[in-house]
């Protein structure tokens, strides 16, 4: 059984970055879902899909997989870029984009 170690990525519907500072220890599947012919719900055997552990920092998540035997790969999130935006931009007489409305 293999588990991914992961830092967690904001929502959609999420502004700020509450909860993505910590790291989660989720199983990869290993059984196949099946398609429920009647209703169009998806199932599957595998329970461990439903399992979800939260840590604190990565080494955490490490030792939990080191000493349950677990094999496990760590996921590593890209850095964040962030784009420093003035308002006062919008009103340059030198702007690349033309002015719409």
């Amino acid at each position: 059984m293999t588990a991914l170690i992961f830092q967690p990525t904001k929502n959609a519907m999420q502004s700020g970055r509450a909860r993505t500072k910590g790291w989660v220890l989720k199983f990869e599947p290993s059984a196949r879902r099946n398609l429920d012919p009647l209703m169009g719900w998806t199932g599957s055997t595998d329970t461990s899909g439903q399992v979800t552990l939260k840590f604190k920092t990565r080494e955490e998540a490490e030792r939990f997989a080191k000493a349950h035997e677990l094999s496990y790969e760590i996921v590593a999130t890209a850095p964040r870029k962030r784009l420093s935006k003035s308002y006062s931009d919008n009103f340059k007489a030198g702007r690349r984009q033309s002015w719409t409305h």
